[in-house]
């Protein structure tokens, strides 16, 4: 019993002595937001097959379990770039991504920890250098700039996707040009804005002469149409119905008969 004991006790402190020196490469926490894998030194190396998720795990202490923050992450980059024309453009960049979760083994098999600066940085470097080449300074940094972003956003966006990040978003911050070549820009769109209310002022003005002849020739057409329907006799058939209508009116009148060629009298109220 006493023997029992004694392996026991030497059992116990054994283990005690091992979780002492061997504890923190034992136990590990993974916190929301986070991801982990395992490189097993005697067994395979790393472990493709499984990502901790967040909780609590034991593994061996010769074993390296590789924490990797899948939160969503931002990066800023300013950068000098060539138009098509051999034109420095300053840029100003922001990308928001995070890691595929399911694909952080291969991402740190191809990329390790600093995937960022290995990875993502230099490919959104040299996809905004790509696409900026293929314009002017004028179309980056006014006419066609939504369209210089969206162009950053499809190619960053297939590359990135290619090596296991989800790029969230990208957006152009700032976009800045030598100051002459910017005065030269504002004033040149600065004319061909006030070209084009100029242009509107036209024709609108146009519209409006154009209004006024249609209605021109309306009224002539409605007159002539009148004039031609005003006939002696009808005229003088409306003549009598109205000296009928005034004369069964209740109200004091004189009436005088006319001696003219049409013979219409006239009607004076007393």
């Amino acid at each position: 019993m006493k023997k029992g004991l004694q392996q026991l006790i030497i059992a116990a402190i054994a283990i005690f002595i091992l979780i002492v020196f061997f504890g923190s490469s034992m136990f590990y926490k993974v916190n929301p937001g986070e991801r982990a894998i395992i490189f097993r030194q005697f067994a395979g190396g790393l472990d493709t097959s499984h990502v901790y998720v967040p909780g609590f795990h034991v593994v061996a202490p010769w074993n390296d379990f590789i924490n990797y923050n899948v939160k969503e992450q931002k990066s800023e980059e300013t950068m000098d770039v060539l138009d098509k024309n051999g034109l420095s453009v300053n840029i100003d960049i922001s990308v928001r991504f995070n890691p595929n979760y399911k694909d952080i083994p291969y991402l740190h098999r191809q990329f390790g920890q600093d995937y960022i600066n290995q990875l993502i940085i230099p490919e959104i470097r040299s996809t905004v250098r790509q696409v900026a080449g293929r314009y002017t300074a004028e179309e980056i940094y006014s006419t066609k700039r939504s369209e210089v972003e969206k162009a950053i956003i499809d190619e960053a966006g297939l590359k990135l996707d290619a090596n296991y990040i989800d790029m969230r978003a990208l957006l152009i911050r700032s976009i800045k040009l030598p100051q002459d070549i910017r005065m030269a820009i504002e004033s040149k769109l600065k004319q061909e804005q006030e070209a084009l209310a100029y242009q509107f002022k036209l024709e609108k003005e146009k519209s409006e002469a154009e209004r006024k002849r249609i209605e021109a020739e309306g009224e002539a057409r409605a007159n002539q149409i009148i004039n031609q329907s005003l006939t002696t006799n009808l005229l003088r058939m409306r003549g009598i119905e109205a000296t009928v209508k005034l004369s069964e009116s209740p109200n004091s009148k004189t009436v005088i008969i006319g001696s003219g060629k049409d013979g219409m009298p006239l009607i004076l109220n007393n």
